[in-house]
């Protein structure tokens, strides 16, 4: 267990997570098998630094639409994060966006007393931005390899993916004897990599720990991706560099990241 830095500190209680979330800032302590546990059921306290990190991104990167794998405080914190760019930006998006689902989360999580307890959390001005979608985990392949993947996944075109799902624990079924339901096992989803290509260019995924998935991912993905872990958080981080695919997509580059990303990524 650490402690909180003065700046994670700060910065819920001048955005006022705190009272959002109606939890004190106070460091987690976690045992070695907890998030590989199946008889661990109760919901986590909140990890501040990591939700800090997630509403700075949102805020800082003009985020509009946010997928994110696995219900839980999160998202809680992209809503918060989500509304206050609707307050801010609304008006521009509308104009010159094109974004059909502009301003929302959409969760999936394959357990539903997480979900009740993720959309009981949500006070009344949040909840008609977050929806979410139940779906079954299913042993699979993808290009040969085992792994997992969701029934069922949201129609949309997110701008940024938050991969924390699903339990190693929740996968149906069997490749070959292999499953992920043992405590030695580590999650392997390949939900990314199937909707890939349909993922616009200045997209940024947050896989959150799963450093072997995000391995596999990473192995996986066919386009031009700027990887970076960060070892500290225990975060890996991708980002989807390419020219944009026509105005309406350069457009949201422009108004996510600015003019000069197209120099600093190195993209005419």
């Amino acid at each position: 267990m650490s402690e909180l830095t003065a700046e994670v500190v700060d910065y819920v209680k001048d955005h006022k997570l705190d009272i959002l979330l109606d939890s004190e800032v106070t460091p987690v302590k976690k045992s070695i098998y907890e998030s590989v546990d199946p008889k661990v059921v109760a919901p986590k306290s909140p990890e501040w630094d990591d939700l800090v990190r997630l509403h700075k991104i949102i805020r800082s990167r003009r985020v509009t639409t946010v997928l994110e794998f696995g219900c839980g405080y999160s998202t809680l914190i992209f809503a918060d994060a989500i509304e206050k760019n609707r307050q801010d930006f609304g008006d521009f998006v509308t104009a010159n966006l094109r974004r059909s689902n502009a301003f929302e989360v959409h969760s999936v999580d394959d357990m539903a007393k997480y979900i009740k307890i993720a959309k009981n959390r949500l006070p009344k001005n949040l909840k008609s931005s977050v929806k979410f979608t139940k779906a079954d985990v299913l042993m699979t392949t993808f290009a040969g390899r085992i792994c997992t993947e969701y029934s069922n996944l949201p129609n949309i075109c997110p701008d940024f993916i938050y991969l924390d799902a699903p339990s190693q624990d929740s996968a149906k079924g069997e490749i070959s004897g292999i499953s992920t339901r043992h405590p030695d096992r580590l999650p392997m989803s390949c939900d990314l990599l199937k909707i890939e290509h349909f993922l616009l260019p200045g997209t940024i995924i947050l896989v959150d720990g799963r450093t072997a998935n995000a391995r596999f991912l990473r192995s996986n993905l066919q386009r031009n991706w700027l990887y970076q872990h960060d070892v500290l958080n225990d975060a890996h981080v991708f980002e989807l560099i390419e020219a944009p695919l026509g105005r309406y997509n350069k457009a949201q580059i422009e108004f996510c990241l600015g003019k000069n990303w197209f120099d600093s990524a190195k993209i005419s």
